[in-house]
Parts: structure tokens; sequence; C-alpha cells
């Protein structure tokens, strides 16, 4: 009993984490219908800009945290300013707009910021501090990593909070009308260009607090978004691309999954166990687990 709770414990903190990075890549796609291939660099600029900042400038690891939260945003309204307003702006319905386009436009972003970092910091890999001077808490029978505990408090926080947005707020309202017609939603009066601005920004700040809050536990590198960007692929389509409540349940399962593979099955295997999820997903259930069957032309 013990191994079966510490392991779903730690499977559902790892999911907490695989949220904050799917969630973002989901109201994109929800959004825009494209898939932003340069997602896991947010989750790197968040893991240097924390790292850096209060390793080498002495700030306060919870102000870092902040600064990496805001660091992020900043570069997904840039990137959606800079990158992706040209190819929609102006056109009536985003089906004109050529997907290609953005694929290029996101891959070519995500190799150009992996060699910006590796030659202006170097590719000497960086821990960040923890937020917490307590190394192991025990709750109950179950010794946790004091770091992991705090992250998984606030990437709580931080999803409830979005989900109280989206439901509850102006905004979050807007966003979900641009979603299910970019066009109609025109017409009454939202402005798509600056919802799509805010989606930019929440998923850039979500990839890059998760990538801070995983800054101590692992060592931030040039190509450290990777893997958590493939993580979030599979997430995304596991839970139905272009669903944000079907991601984070999604993001939860694949975590939990993954900690019983790895002690029943192979450790050494155990992150490619998401890949062969998303294979079975795909030749079983190609829509997800929320999402519809049919598709967009």
């Amino acid at each position: 009993m013990s191994l079966f709770l510490d392991l779903t414990i730690n499977g559902l903190i790892m999911g907490l984490f695989y949220a904050l990075m799917a969630v973002g890549l989901s109201m994109i796609f929800g959004i825009l219908r494209i898939v932003n291939f340069a997602h896991g660099e947010f989750f790197m600029v968040g893991a240097y800009a924390y790292a850096l900042t209060a390793m080498k400038l002495g700030i306060n690891p919870w102000f870092a945290l902040l600064l990496a939260a805001a660091g992020g945003a900043f570069l997904g309204v840039t990137i959606e300013k800079l990158l992706m307003r040209p190819l929609y702006q102006g056109y009536q319905s985003w089906s004109i707009v050529k997907d290609e386009y953005a694929v290029v436009v996101t891959f070519a972003l995500s190799l150009f910021l992996i060699h910006f970092v590796d030659k202006v910091i170097g590719p000497s890999p960086f821990m960040g501090p923890s937020l917490v001077s307590t190394q192991r808490i025990a709750i109950g029978p179950i010794m946790l990593n004091g770091q992991k505990i705090i992250a998984a408090g606030i990437s709580i926080s931080l999803l409830c909070g979005l989900a109280l947005f989206i439901k509850k707020s102006l905004w979050g309202r807007q966003i979900q009308a641009v979603a299910q017609n970019r066009f109609g939603s025109s017409l009454a009066g939202i402005d798509p260009v600056r919802t799509t601005s805010i989606i930019f920004a929440i998923s850039g700040m979500l990839a890059a607090l998760s990538g801070a809050l995983l800054a101590p536990l692992m060592n931030p590198a040039p190509d450290i978004g990777s893997f958590p960007a493939i993580k979030s692929f599979i997430i995304v389509v596991l839970g139905g691309m272009g669903s944000i409540w079907g991601s984070m349940i999604a993001a939860l399962l694949l975590g939990v999954s993954e900690s019983f593979f790895a002690v029943y099955v192979s450790y050494d295997y155990r992150d490619a166990f998401g890949l062969f999820v998303l294979v079975a997903v795909l030749i079983l259930r190609p829509q997800g687990l929320a999402g519809q069957k049919g598709r967009q032309s």
C-alpha cells in the first residue's frame, strides 16, 4: 500500500508539471488550429530565467519565479505579434492561412532559440536554487522532495486559476468564443487579435513557470525543452486536440501511468511509455479523451 501511494502521488506531481506545459499548447491549437513547435523553448527560457537571475544576480528565488513567468509571457506576446500575426491578420477565416507556414516558422524559431542560448550562455547546464530549504517532507508514510511539494502546490493553484479564468472572466468567455468561431466572434465585437495575444501570453507564462519550477530538480541546458515538448504533444493528442480540460486529465493520467510503468515494467523505457500510449490512441481513439470526431476543412 505504501508503494502504491508513493507511485500515485509522485505520478500526480509529475502530471501537474506536464499539465502546465500541455495546457498552453492545447490553448494555442484550440484558437489558431496550429501546433507551436517552439513550445518547448518557453520551458527552456523559464528554466534559464529562474536559474540565472537567482544564481548570478542573487535575486530571491520567489521573485525570480515571477520574473521567469513574466519573461515567458513577454516572449509569447512577442512571437505572436512578430511571427504569427502576419500569417492571419487581414483574413476573415483562419482556415485560409496555410498551416505549413506556421509549422515552418515555429520550428525555425525553436532551432533559433536553442542555438542562441547555446552561443550566448553556453552549453553548460545550470541548476536553480530550491524554493524551500527543507529537502524531504513526510506526508504519512510517504517521503517527498520539498521542492516537488511546493511546485505541485503552485501548479494546482495555477491550473485552478486558469480554469476559473476561462469559465468566469470576460476574457475567458472571449477566448471560448474565438475558439468556437473566429469570424463570428469578431462580428459580435470581440477582438480576435487581442484574444490571440492573451492566449500566447498565458501559454508562454505557464510553460516558463513549468521550466522554472523544475529548474532545481534538473539542470537547465539549451535543449532541455525538447523532451517536455514531446510530452506536451502526447498529452494534447491524448486529451483531445484543443481541449484544455482533456489535456489536464491526460497529463495526470500520463504522469501516474509512467510512475507505475517505471516500477513494474521498465525504468529504462519509462519515457517511451508516452509514445506507446500515443500510438494506441491514434489507432483506437484518434479524437482523444475529450475530443470530437471530425476534421475541419
